[in-house]
């Protein structure tokens, strides 16, 4: 880490640094803070991943929609620019949470993989699992359809 710039090239602000070592926790986390605080949305870093993992929380009704912005993410990141996912969350009609638990099940330190045997409903059906598998990001539903398994990526309920 030389002259600000970690090995990841991610920036926080000026003079410190941040290298980012889970970007899906990060994404997961600040979807769980701004849905503990009732935001309507949030924007987080984009890669292609974090994109998937949206598409499938959208096709299962966890969230009204997504779209990918040019922007910043935070206001402490003056300098750096990019494309951001913005995320709107989706509440009920009188405000209660349709996520109410949204958790990393693979981490870095303990990769979670699951054969399409061994993948189970979240919550009886009430939740899903998403997974990344050779035919895409998917949910538990679909993977047992297509019959794939997956790195078991986290689950929503």
């Amino acid at each position: 880490m030389e002259d600000g710039v970690c090995p990841i090239g991610q920036t926080l602000a000026v003079d410190r640094v941040m290298c980012m070592t889970d970007p899906i926790a990060d994404m997961l986390t600040r979807i769980r803070n701004a849905n503990a605080i009732g935001r309507k949305k949030v924007d987080v870093p984009f890669s292609k991943i974090k994109k998937g993992i949206l598409e499938v929380l959208k096709r299962e009704g966890f969230i009204e929609k997504f779209e990918e912005v040019e922007g910043r993410v935070s206001r402490r990141r003056r300098k750096k620019r990019g494309k951001v996912l913005r995320v709107f969350l989706k509440y009920g009609e009188n405000g209660e949470f349709v996520i109410n638990q949204i958790r990393r099940e693979s981490k870095c330190g303990r990769r979670v993989y699951r054969s399409v045997k061994e993948i189970k409903k979240v919550l009886n059906g009430y939740g899903i699992g998403i997974y990344s598998t050779p035919k895409g990001i998917l949910s538990d539903r679909e993977c047992r359809l297509q019959k794939v398994g997956g790195e078991y990526l986290c689950s929503v309920f």
